[in-house]
């Protein structure tokens, strides 16, 4: 008897185990797809301070999301002339009374802009349509001598 539930405690455990092995599998039909387009990473385009700087001066309407890090926010007392701080996760909900079509510039303090082209790329999933990344980010504004404002305290 006490062979009996070992042994069905045992093919239990096992079925329990293959059960979960099984669901976090890919079929072979999903490794061997190519990625389709809705698949890949949306293409992010880039702008320079230049452009930006032009933009701003001209009172264009835009978007302006500051990603840095909350550290690196809170250590700085200036951002860009409009813009609004955010995390990168929040990018398309501080958004959502915007219109799709209007233009949205992230930036960031990232060595790469990483932090600006992953909010990019998630505002561009949600439906906007014209998203740009600030070609590097907060650094490259203030060499370029950028309009800026106080940052709300």
């Amino acid at each position: 008897m006490r062979l009996n539930k070992r042994i069905a405690f045992v093919a239990a455990a096992l079925a329990a185990c293959s059960t979960i092995a099984f669901a976090y599998q890919k079929s072979d039909a999903q490794k061997d797809k190519p990625r389709g387009k809705q698949d890949q990473p949306a293409a992010v385009e880039f702008i320079m301070a230049e452009e930006l700087k032009t933009k701003i001066a001209k009172n264009e309407p835009l978007a302006i999301l500051d990603l840095r890090a909350e550290s690196a926010y809170s250590q700085s007392d200036k951002t860009i002339k409009g813009s609004l701080h955010t995390k990168v996760r929040k990018a398309a909900t501080r958004l959502k009374a915007a219109s799709r079509d209007q233009e949205v510039i992230t930036y960031c303090a990232c060595p790469s802009d990483e932090a600006a082209t992953i909010a990019a790329r998630l505002l561009l999933a949600n439906g906007f349509k014209r998203v740009r990344v600030l070609k590097g980010g907060w650094n490259a504004w203030l060499q370029a001598g950028g309009q800026v404002e106080r940052r709300p305290l």
